[in-house]
């Protein structure tokens, strides 16, 4: 990576603005999954160990630029501090006279954090003066959420501008895992796709046709791809103004010589939920008013072979609706075969990273990545703002 990291800067003694991904689920005003919490120690810790002042800055979900009480990140600090084992210092805005007496009274190895940074409307419409504030409670800034890489905001790119900016070690590892795999994978290389639309994979499709051996799709876009093939697809999600852009995509994987594997049996439901009958049918067979919910059996066998077969395996988006127990198969045999794999395997997207953390087997995969929409972006080839921002070595 040819970008500024945190250990290229000197941070002794100084305030350090740390833009991280806190950007966790809630229930009953804790912390229920502290994934992305714990992804951002490495930098933290190091920053304390180096006697900086940390000042973290993150969003959590989507206020819109409002305040609203059940999106402040006191539960977030108090999750931090028991991570930490220390004292965590919390604001309740994110900037003005409080941050900045509380910015002047951090000692060295203390950490302050910001109120969600998405309370003011100045963060997502990147207002200069907004990040000009930011910038002015530190002395360097530190990018270690990946997850918003794929986003121009005040706390993302705006702070750039006005100091000293590095990579954390979470999107140092990112970067260099995710390029790694895409500019220099050990062969062969397979990609898997799903998730409910091909709208939203279409770049990363194009992107990979010109890198991968394989291209494995399920969930909702196979129906898309399917239908294209001339398939009937009955009741199932279908994108039939994405029909040409699945034939151009099948006719170019022709032509590079790319496998393209596509479902050869359906788990098929007369309604999406728990209850709902379902049953296993070959792809021309779907029956009129019944919606495809999985890849059928044969498929998920064909595509773990697929798969275990490979050196490195990128992989974004369910098989299936994975939410429902019945139609989980596919995703679960698919995170099983990543298990497997004898090489590099990447896991990207919230609904499969889910997966693989339900099946148990998240820690046999090399990396799982923490940006679903900045993994996605990054496997398309388009360059993120939020690291494009970062000073070059």
């Amino acid at each position: 990576m040819n970008k500024l990291t945190v250990k290229d800067l000197d941070v002794s003694e100084k305030r350090v603005l740390v833009r991280v991904d806190f950007n966790v689920p809630l229930e009953d005003g804790k912390v229920a999954d502290d994934t992305r919490i714990r992804a951002a120690l490495p930098t933290i810790n190091y920053l304390l160990e180096q006697s900086a002042r940390v000042i973290l800055v993150t969003h959590l979900g989507r206020p819109k630029g409002q305040v609203k009480d059940e999106l402040r990140l006191d539960p977030v600090a108090q999750k931090l501090a028991d991570l930490l084992k220390k004292e965590v210092v919390k604001t309740d805005t994110t900037v003005g006279e409080e941050v900045q007496q509380a910015v002047e009274n951090l000692q060295p190895g203390q950490v302050l954090l910001l109120e969600n940074v998405r309370f003011n409307p100045g963060e997502k419409a990147n207002d200069e003066e907004f990040a000009r504030q930011l910038a002015a409670l530190a002395d360097v800034y530190v990018n270690d959420a990946f997850g918003t890489a794929h986003r121009a905001h005040a706390s993302t790119v705006g702070v750039a501008k006005f100091l000293p900016a590095a990579a954390g070690m979470l999107v140092e590892k990112e970067i260099q895992t995710l390029g790694e795999a895409l500019q220099n994978p050990e062969r062969p290389f397979t990609a898997v796709l799903g998730g409910a639309k091909v709208s939203d994979k279409i770049g990363v499709i194009n992107n990979l046709l010109e890198i991968v051996d394989a291209l494995i799709i399920g969930g909702g876009m196979a129906n898309t791809f399917l239908e294209a093939k001339g398939y009937d697809m009955g009741a199932s999600l279908v994108e039939k103004d994405k029909l040409d852009l699945a034939k151009e995509a099948m006719s170019a994987a022709e032509a590079k010589g790319v496998k393209l594997l596509l479902p050869r049996d359906l788990v098929v439901a007369r309604e999406v939920a728990e209850n709902s009958e379902y049953k296993t049918v070959p792809v021309d067979r779907v029956p009129e008013n019944w919606k495809a919910v999985d890849i059928g059996p044969e498929t998920a066998k064909t595509y773990a072979e697929q798969i275990t077969a490979s050196k490195t395996v990128v992989w974004n988006g369910p098989m299936g609706v994975f939410e429902i127990e019945p139609f989980a198969k596919g995703t679960e045999a698919l995170a099983q075969a990543m298990a497997e794999v004898e090489g590099t395997t990447i896991v990207g997207g919230g609904d499969s990273v889910a997966a693989v953390e339900k099946m148990g087997v998240a820690d046999k995969l090399t990396h799982i990545s923490t940006g679903g929409g900045a993994s996605l972006q990054f496997l398309e080839g388009k360059p993120l703002p939020g690291i494009e921002a970062l000073r070059d070595k």
